[in-house]
């Protein structure tokens, strides 16, 4: 009786694995898994299935084939068909880890863009190319404003990408200090750059964009021997005896010595103005902790600059040396004349967004003149030609386009990346477009008029904050008679995107 029972027993259990599927399809999933995962006893072993590794979640690529389960604490790589486990963040010697994995993911990406963005496969709009447009133009169907501005967006998009050669009287120099920040002058014949050298600091020098012409594209960098080892918050050209005959420094102070900002003479570097550039014209002030710096253009605040510190603004004229204080709530990361009317617009890092009446006092009522807010700390602030629109970036990615009139967001610019970076903007209302270089160091290029995103450029070299572009672009790069174009500058290369 008992063996019989027994047998009985065991045909109805094996019956029951038979008859159902759901049981069979578990246990050759497990054993499929056993085999295809490094270190096989590993599954099973409690000690590893600590809080670190449970709280690890697999790569996104797990997730997107759905047939392989998704495993706590491992990576499946569709390329090699196998899993490969994550480890926390202690000292086993794990190359393999959710920072390496997302880093190879981003790497993949860029190298993807920038092979399409090399043979120039996507349009700035769908359906956009110049035969479309211009029969459109020809048939009545376009003015001359929108002829013009789609003509722009069409170039944008098929910008070619060309390495710059650079010409010194240092050549060792060149191939190991990197660009930290290039800026283009009113007219965009000369470039002003700060350089980090690999002794540490920084060392400054200008760039002549005269020789900046197709087929050959060479440039030569003017330097001379000014090195500091105190950080670059801010820059800007100056115009003090004529247009852009100085630059306006913002240091950062180092141990016991203060901040300044210093008006360096361009002629030390160059003398592009014979007979008119006085050498002698260099002046330092002693400001401690500026963020920012601006120049001013207006008739009714001239020889002055202002410098954005924490909370408040000082207003310092060159020439007499009088300064005028404005307190604030917050400090001053971005800064702007107008030059029609008598304000100074301030971006603080609480987010708020403030014009100064020049003509009040520090001390009275009422001289804030426009408030506006964003979420986040501003890092750029930008006056369109007329003065009655303002474009402004903070550091949550957001670029919005603000009417000064009725203080009301008009527009905002998406795809842009920050999280923490003091990061410039770039508007261009000639060609209609907005410029603006990301902390993922992706360049990306809007239509100014309806926001449209036309371009997105990878970074010649990978992907690091270290290494996020700088970029200048003009309608007339190398003078009046330049073209067009954008000129990138990262790491030791400077890039030139010209027009077709």
């Amino acid at each position: 009786m008992r063996k019989s029972s027994w047998q009985s027993r065991r045909r109805h259990g094996r019956g029951g694995h038979q008859q159902n599927p759901w049981l069979r399809q578990r246990h050759s999933s497990q054993r499929q898994v056993r085999y295809t995962t490094e270190g096989p006893q590993s599954l099973q072993d409690p000690g590893c299935e600590d809080d670190e590794s449970a709280s690890t979640s697999a790569s996104p690529n797990t997730a997107a084939d759905s047939s392989v389960p998704d495993l706590p604490g491992y990576y499946y790589d569709p390329e090699k068909k196998r899993y490969f486990r994550l480890l926390p963040g202690h000292n086993n010697c794990n190359p393999l880890t959710k920072e390496s994995i997302r880093q190879k993911e981003v790497e993949s990406k860029r190298l993807q863009l920038l092979e399409e963005d090399e043979q120039r496969k996507k349009v700035a709009r769908k359906g956009l190319n110049a035969s479309s447009f211009l029969q459109k133009s020809r048939l009545g169907f376009l003015n001359v404003t929108s002829y013009c501005r789609l003509a722009h967006e069409l170039r944008v998009s098929c910008m070619e990408r060309r390495k710059v050669q650079i010409q010194s009287s240092d050549p060792s120099a060149l191939a190991s200090d990197r660009f930290n920040l290039i800026l283009a002058d009113t007219n965009s014949d000369r470039l002003f750059t700060v350089n980090d050298v690999k002794v540490g600091g920084s060392k400054y020098g200008i760039i002549s964009l005269r020789g900046l012409k197709t087929p050959t594209l060479k440039v030569h960098m003017h330097e001379n021997l000014y090195f500091t080892n105190r950080k670059v918050n801010s820059v800007c050209w100056a115009s003090l005896n004529h247009l852009d005959s100085h630059i306006l420094l913002c240091l950062m102070g180092l141990a016991e010595t203060p901040g300044c900002a210093t008006l360096l003479p361009a002629s030390l570097f160059v003398s592009s103005h014979p007979g008119v550039d006085r050498p002698g014209m260099l002046c330092s002030f002693r400001i401690p902790g500026a963020w920012s710096c601006a120049w001013s253009m207006n008739i009714q605040a001239n020889n002055c600059f202002s410098t954005g510190l924490s909370r408040r603004v000082l207003l310092t004229n060159v020439v007499t040396g009088h300064r005028q204080t404005y307190g604030t709530n917050s400090d001053i990361l971005a800064q702007q004349f107008a030059v029609m009317t008598p304000l100074l617009f301030n971006g603080c890092r609480s987010g708020e967004i403030f014009a100064i009446d020049l003509r009040s006092r520090s001390q009275g009522k009422g001289w804030k003149a426009t408030r506006l807010f964003h979420d986040s700390a501003v890092t750029s602030v930008q006056i369109l030609q007329e003065e009655q629109y303002l474009m402004a970036s903070d550091m949550a990615g957001k670029i919005k386009l603000w009417d000064l009139r009725t203080t009301k967001c008009l527009r905002q610019y998406e795809g842009h990346v920050n999280e923490y970076a003091y990061l410039p903007l770039h508007v261009h209302e000639e060609e209609g477009i907005v410029v603006a270089v990301g902390q993922d160091c992706y360049t990306r290029i809007w239509s100014l008029h309806d926001a449209h995103l036309l371009r997105t450029i990878p970074s010649p070299h990978p992907t690091s904050k270290a290494d996020i572009p700088s970029v200048a672009f003009s309608s007339r790069l190398g003078g009046s008679r330049g073209a067009p174009g954008l000129l990138m500058a990262v790491r030791q290369d400077l890039y030139c995107f010209s027009y077709g």
